[in-house]
């Protein structure tokens, strides 16, 4: 049988870790499009780097002609997943599930194109259809297709077990089996996309589909992607490195992946880039000084996919100009500024002086209209311009003053 490509793209940037049954999968493949799904629950308003491993592959998925689902889980987040937690998430309130909705949608689509079109991604809402059943229907519905065996075999619940696993959080299993049969009968959806630590809710849902409708569906899970030291990606000194600009800005982003380990930077390149494989071998080849461009390149492709092309141009300028100012990226002055107004469209000028870049206005004024000033690589050349709401910037004044601001 002929190898699908994109689960020949998967293998070969090491993506796969499990699949129900992965010949039928690349059969199904083969013989033309498909829709696949992949969930998640809102419970916070943005992506960070470390829950882009699915996102990426989904992307590839539309790369190749298919049609996503990204499913944001307004019931099963008003449940809780007990999957890799050992205690109650907290409950969300309906406003929370609502803008943390609207703020995942906003990440989806710094990554996968939305539209009308065939192979267009598409967003849906599980409260929609979990919604009209009351307990009764539900159990009435579906409580025959789950055994007991089945459910307290799942990792997931043994873990909690001992710690006393809610019978809220016990039906998490069941409900998002429902959404797989939901998306199958409505849209043609046969494809489930996961992480490692979602596999027993998902085969529940290849299960229940095959006991339904007397049809076979596919589940994908992805590995859990850690670096070189066993840690989980997407986390800088505690802090989140989220894919919002709001939150994360272009240049701390590049500088994420300018920063990467020696040892994790092909498996970087793999994951966070489109690179081709065989561009990709070659600069993980590189060795000793030679590894620094190849995560400069890592730094700009991985930013160019979250933030646009503009936006890794001026990350890589302002960070060229860091280090031919003799500036250590880990020793550049940071200030805090408390005030949620900064927040907001604020004039550079007076954000300037806030952060007592400069002692005045006028002499915040003067360096503008001399070329002066930089905000995350960008050079101010408008007194009145304001600056972009964000969690951090890194501001430059002449050649060798760096700042780096975290807004509070």
């Amino acid at each position: 049988m002929k190898k699908n490509e994109f689960i020949h793209e998967l293998e070969q940037r090491g993506l796969i870790y499990q699949s129900t049954d992965l010949d039928g999968l690349n059969a199904v493949l083969n013989a033309g499009p498909v829709v696949g799904y992949l969930g998640s629950d809102p419970t916070a308003d943005a992506l960070h780097v470390g829950h882009l491993v699915p996102v990426m592959i989904m992307r590839l998925f539309q790369k190749y002609g298919n049609k996503p689902i990204m499913l944001v889980g307004g019931a099963t987040g008003r449940i809780g997943d007990p999957s890799d937690r050992n205690s109650d998430r907290p409950m969300l309130s309906d406003a929370d599930v609502e803008k943390n909705s609207a703020g995942l949608r906003k990440c989806y689509e710094q990554f996968i194109k939305f539209g009308d079109g065939a192979t267009d991604a598409m967003m849906v809402d599980n409260y929609d259809w979990q919604k009209k059943y009351s307990h009764l229907d539900f159990l009435r519905e579906f409580g025959t297709a789950f055994t007991m065996s089945q459910m307290l075999a799942m990792e997931s619940v043994k873990m909690r077990l001992a710690n006393g696993m809610s019978f809220l959080e016990f039906n998490y299993m069941p409900l998002q089996a429902v959404d797989f049969l939901h998306l199958f009968d409505a849209y043609g959806c046969n494809l489930q996309l996961c992480g490692a630590d979602q596999w027993g809710n998902s085969v529940a849902g290849v299960s229940l589909i095959r006991q339904k409708r007397h049809k076979e569906a596919f589940v994908l899970s992805t590995p859990l992607i850690t670096d070189s030291n066993g840690v989980k990606i997407g986390k800088s000194m505690g802090n989140a490195v989220w894919v919002r600009s709001d939150r994360t800005s272009p240049y701390e982003y590049y500088q994420y992946f300018r920063n990467t380990m020696d040892g994790d930077v092909e498996k970087f390149l793999k994951i966070f880039t489109e690179l081709p494989l065989v561009e990709i071998a070659k600069l993980s080849a590189l060795r000793d000084a030679e590894i620094n461009e190849a995560k400069k390149i890592l730094a700009f492709e991985a930013t160019k996919i979250a933030h646009g092309e503009m936006a890794a141009n001026d990350a890589q300028n302002a960070a060229a100009a860091l280090f031919a100012g003799g500036a250590d990226s880990d020793a550049i002055p940071t200030t805090e500024l408390v005030g949620t107004q900064y927040l907001a469209l604020t004039p550079v000028i007076d954000f300037t002086v806030a952060v007592e870049l400069f002692p005045s206005k006028s002499e915040a004024r003067r360096a503008i209209e001399q070329g002066g000033l930089q905000i995350d690589g960008v050079k101010i050349t408008d007194i009145s311009a304001t600056i972009t709401p964000a969690k951090s910037h890194m501001l430059q004044k002449g050649k060798k003053t760096f700042l780096r601001v975290i807004i509070k």
